[in-house]
């Protein structure tokens, strides 16, 4: 059986996973006594003195042998603790003894420090001190212990701070550090480390004055207490910092990448949870925060992630809107902005992107959702050995490993600290006094501390005393006093109705029908109806804002409005009551199969099909739920059909390949739009160069009745595998009986390729023109860059290799700057052929390792013309640069840090 000991404060046992209580006070400190010194036998006159001090009572021999037994009942069977001739020992791995462990981390550190591997070092040090809880053996009472074993053990862990402090400072967190370097010299004032630091980091941060003011309070300090001058160390970096060193001046910030959001409203208390959430993050790979909607869960985890530091960056996987468990994985590699359109599994996916990768994922609000959430995170935890997951719920995932760590309502102090902020943010008038606070106190008391509720409460005080507010809680939330943190916030979700207008509760309901946010003219669209009108809306969502029921983000191009998980599942239930969740539900999916139609057939190959694109990326939670409510249905097909033909810029190929596979599958009936959809996904396989899925659907394309949609998958499938020039004859006529602008120029592209890579100089220049003159008559810009593609196509195989060059590098940079996730790797790949046809064969192998690492994160596989002009440029490279040296290039290419850089300078 393992156990675990923790000394690092208050004394811990653990066997199995399971906790040991060691409860009465002799035997934790025979425990204390044999772990400080473990692996070597303690005599029994130091456990005796450790005991009792220098005077141990008669019989304490007895005593002695009597505690050994007990402790060895308790800890059990397997209990370590082994009888020696001159006393005992205990018996353990280091790393099962926390202290060890530290001990062995900080070596590390130093040691990785010292060796230049300061990332390395930063994470070492932070796990160490990371296992820190309090003080050492605080609930251990043994005076001995506390005189001649404690210091030590304090002073190792000061010496850790300094460390972990240098660390940070070599990595250019002058800034971060300084508030802890502050606290640091005013519980230390006679430690000259910590000021040298503070003085380092005050300087670094261009605050020199207030560097060279440090220097003159600790050397006054140093010669009033202890009547010395400061140490050579302190008056090397103050001779620095006086002649502005610049070698002091030049560290580099460690980046932050992520896509953590930043804090709104200020975060008031928690600092025990905060402390104890690092601590665990630190020394755990899997943590979970668990509690009560509204507690708080997902502001500690964003604090806390806030706070970190990891080399590939903190990233949130927010699961509030995902509602198919079998997008779960989708969901994650969307916010780990993972790039793939292949048809792996993107399980396989995420775990290929994170194999090698130091990075935080916070996966927040996982309740509904806890087997797949566990599930995932297990697989990702055992394929990523530098993986760290902070999640929340408000149950355990049953994660092995995972430490949990339950949220508590907030403190008396705390609770009445946020109520007044928010109250005075809200309502300026607000002003705490000393003849109002104890209301306040009484009023959080009966909110139970819960965020959420102190937040809704706070922003009354607008249009209600402090008073008045109290006294509806009494005649409105009996429920508050009930046990159950799930009836506390029902109650508080209650009054809060009860203080909205009618038609505010109306609105509130029917905005719960939106998953992950909506924008104003879709609540307009969906909520309109009987007591509400169309030109109300955007007042009744005014007023929904001001009370904090609804979110308001305005600083993109269109607000918009969102609903937090608990007060949308509070609306849901209203909807229920009111009888309309079908009717909205009915709306909604209208409203989102009408919106996709119209961004295809209006503004795909416009001049706003980028505007729509993003619209639609954000828009997928409401897509994904108005799919799943109408399966089985024509719409169904039809929305997943035009939403495929949107994927390909997005980086959704694969999400619209699925929900093709999911609407056929539910609707057997044969129809023109079941046809279609069959014909896209054999148009995405075929493009993800799934060649068995691509030959598998074209066999059941054949079979349909012909459409446009199956003449260009037959097109693009006999272009691209088989390279066979009777496609162009088959693509021409799909361009020509296209219904839509989208889908005509999509077939013009296609037959272009076809033509430049089939044909001759004359009709591949006249095919280059006429898609160049269908993109600029549109005025779109991303299927303008596709056409800039085919004109370095036309020059690479007809005219001049240089001018390919210009062209593939002018569509990649356009396609970059837009945000494109398809384009860039075909961009790469084709420079990639054109540098080489230019003689530029160093960098042109580059280039190829950079387009397979853009192949590794997307999955796609070059098949037929593509993949033949890939290993025809492959080997030319090879034989003009000999294997060695291809290779060297190549590999450079595969470990470039931004493959679509290195093709552009």
């Amino acid at each position: 059986m393992s156990y675990q000991f923790r000394l690092l404060g208050a004394l811990e046992v653990r066997s199995g996973g399971e906790p040991v209580a060691i409860n009465a006070a002799k035997h934790r400190v025979l425990l204390a006594s044999l772990l400080v010194d473990a692996n070597r036998v303690v005599s029994s006159e130091t456990l005796l003195t450790r005991l009792w001090g220098e005077n141990p009572p008669s019989g304490a021999r007895n005593t002695l042998q009597n505690y050994v037994m007990r402790l060895r009942r308790t800890l059990g069977a397997a209990a370590p603790i082994r009888t020696r001739p001159e006393g005992y020992v205990i018996e353990v791995d280091d790393d099962s003894v926390d202290l060890f462990r530290f001990f062995r981390l900080t070596a590390q550190a130093k040691t990785a420090f010292a060796a230049g591997e300061v990332k390395k070092a930063f994470t070492l040090s932070c796990e160490a001190l990371g296992l820190w809880r309090g003080d050492p053996l605080s609930d251990v009472p043994s005076e001995v212990l506390r005189s001649d074993v404690v210091p030590a053990l304090v002073e190792r862990r000061l010496a850790a701070v300094e460390l972990r402090l240098d660390v940070d400072l070599k990595l250019g967190r002058h800034q971060d550090v300084l508030p802890e370097l502050q606290e640091l010299t005013t519980a230390y004032p006679l430690r000259e480390r910590y000021w040298a630091q503070r003085i380092l980091a005050l300087y670094r941060a261009g605050r020199q004055s207030e560097a060279l003011e440090c220097y003159r309070t600790v050397q006054a300090k140093l010669a009033d207490e202890l009547g010395v001058d400061p140490c050579p160390e302190l008056r090397e970096v103050h001779a620095r910092v006086l002649a502005a060193d610049p070698a002091d001046t030049v560290a580099a910030p460690m980046v932050r990448s992520g896509n953590v959001p930043a804090e709104l409203t200020s975060f008031v208390g928690r600092y025990t949870q905060l402390e104890q959430a690092r601590q665990l993050l630190a020394c755990h790979r899997m943590v979970t925060l668990t509690g009560v909607g509204g507690v708080g869960k997902t502001r500690l985890a964003m604090r806390v992630a806030a706070g970190q530091v990891f080399p590939d960056g903190v990233w949130l996987a927010d699961l509030v809107s995902l509602a198919d468990p079998h997008l779960l994985d989708r969901a994650v590699a969307d916010a780990l902005g993972v790039k793939d359109q292949s048809a792996k599994p993107r399980l396989d996916v995420l775990v290929d992107h994170l194999r090698d990768k130091e990075l935080l994922l916070v996966v927040d609000n996982c309740e509904h959702i806890v087997g797949p959430v566990a599930a995932l995170i297990t697989t990702l935890l055992r394929s990523a050995p530098g993986l760290r997951v902070l999640a929340t719920s408000r149950q355990q995932l049953g994660v092995q490993g995972e430490n949990l760590l339950p949220l508590p309502p907030l403190t008396d102090d705390e609770a009445v600290q946020m109520f007044v902020e928010r109250a005075t943010a809200s309502a300026p008038n607000f002003r705490a006094t000393p003849g109002n606070l104890e209301t306040v106190r009484r009023l959080c008391q009966r909110l139970d501390g819960i965020p959420l509720a102190i937040e809704l409460a706070a922003v009354r005080l607008n249009s209600l005393s402090l008073k008045d507010i109290l006294d509806r809680i009494d005649d409105r939330f009996r429920l508050l006093a009930r046990p159950g943190h799930h009836v506390t916030l029902r109650g508080v979700l209650d009054w809060s109705h009860a203080l909205c207008s009618p038609a505010e509760r109306l609105l509130w309901a029917r905005v719960s029908v939106f998953a992950g946010g909506f924008e104003l003219v879709a609540a307009e669209a969906v909520c309109t109806g009987g007591q509400i009108r169309s030109e109300d809306i955007v007042d009744l969502l005014a007023g929904l804002v001001s009370k904090s029921i609804v979110t308001a983000v305005t600083d993109l191009d269109r607000t918009r409005y969102s609903l937090l998980e608990t007060l949308r599942e509070y609306g849901t239930q209203k909807l229920d009551e009111l009888g309309e969740t079908g009717a909205l539900k009915d709306a909604h999916r209208h409203f989102y199969q009408c919106l996709v139609r119209y961004g295809v057939t209006h503004n795909w190959c416009s001049p706003r099909e980028l505007e729509w694109q993003h619209l639609l990326q954000l828009e997928m939670p409401n897509i994904r739920a108005a799919l799943d409510a109408s399966r089985g249905t024509e719409e169904a097909l039809e929305m997943a059909a035009n939403l495929s033909r949107c994927c390909f810029f997005s980086g959704n190929v694969s999400e619209g390949r699925h929900w093709l596979a999911k609407t056929i599958g539910h609707h057997p009936t044969a129809s023109t739009q079941r046809t279609n959809a069959i014909a896209l996904q054999t148009w995405i396989a075929t493009m993800q160069g799934d060649l068995q899925a691509a030959d598998e659907l074209i066999t059941v394309c054949r079979m349909q009745e012909p459409t446009p949609a199956t003449l260009f998958a037959e097109g693009i499938y006999t272009m691209l595998v088989k390279a066979d020039p009777s496609s162009i004859p088959l693509l021409d006529r799909a361009r020509a009986e296209a219904t839509t602008t989208g889908d005509s120029y999509m077939a013009t592209l296609f037959w272009a390729i076809g033509v430049i890579l089939l044909s001759d100089g004359d009709s591949a220049e006249d095919a280059r023109s006429i898609c160049l003159a269908e993109a600029e008559k549109q005025d779109a810009p991303w299927s303008s860059s596709w056409a800039v593609w085919c004109g370095g196509l036309t020059e690479l195989r007809h005219g001049d290799p240089g001018k390919a060059v210009d062209l593939f590098r002018e569509a990649l940079r356009r396609q970059h700057e837009f945000g494109d996730r398809w384009g860039p790797l075909w961009a790469v790949e084709a420079l990639a052929w054109a540098t080489a046809a230019h003689g530029d064969f160093p960098h042109a192998a580059r280039l190829l390792g950079a387009a397979w690492q853009m192949r590794q994160r997307t999955g796609v596989v070059p098949i037929g013309l593509f993949g033949g002009a890939h290993l025809q440029t492959a080997d030319f490279v090879r034989a003009e640069l000999g294997a060695e040296t291809y290779d060297a290039e190549f590999k450079a290419g595969t470990e470039a840090h931004d493959p679509i850089a290195l093709a552009l300078r």
